[in-house]
C-alpha cells in the first residue's frame, strides 16, 4: 500500500488584510459591513467585527467568571468584498504601481486607492 507524502504549500495571497473595511456578500449577514481583525491565511478565513456573531459557554476559573458569551466566529474570505471608499458599495480590488514605485490597491469600481 503505497502512502503519499505530504507536501508543504505555501499559504494564497488574499484579497483582505487586517483593518480593511468589508462587506460579508453572502450568508446570513449579507449586507453587513465590519472591520477585518485578524486573517488566518492557512485555512482562508477571517474574523470581522461584529460579524457571524456565536454563542460560547465558558466555563469559570480563578481569574474569569463563568457563563455565555458571544464572540465572533471567522466567515470564508469568499464570502468577504471590500467597502468602496466613494459610494459604500461592494467592489473587487485590483493593483497598480504608481509614479513613485510604490505597489497600491485600488478599487475597481471608482478607481480610490483603498489603504
Amino acid at each position: 500500500m503505497a502512502t503519499k507524502n505530504k507536501v508543504k504549500r505555501f499559504a494564497p495571497k488574499l484579497h483582505v488584510r487586517r483593518g480593511d473595511q468589508v462587506m460579508v456578500i453572502s450568508g446570513d449577514d449579507k449586507g453587513k459591513t465590519g472591520l477585518v481583525l485578524q486573517v488566518f491565511t492557512d485555512k482562508n478565513r477571517a474574523i470581522v467585527e461584529g460579524i457571524n456573531i456565536v454563542k460560547k459557554h465558558v466555563k469559570a476559573s480563578q481569574t474569569e467568571e463563568g457563563g455565555i458569551r458571544e464572540m465572533e466566529a471567522t466567515i470564508h474570505i469568499s464570502n468577504l468584498a471590500h467597502v468602496d471608499p466613494k459610494t459604500g458599495e461592494a467592489t473587487r480590488i485590483g493593483y497598480r504601481v504608481e509614479e513613485n514605485g510604490e505597489k497600491v490597491r485600488f478599487s475597481k469600481k471608482s478607481g480610490n486607492i483603498i489603504k
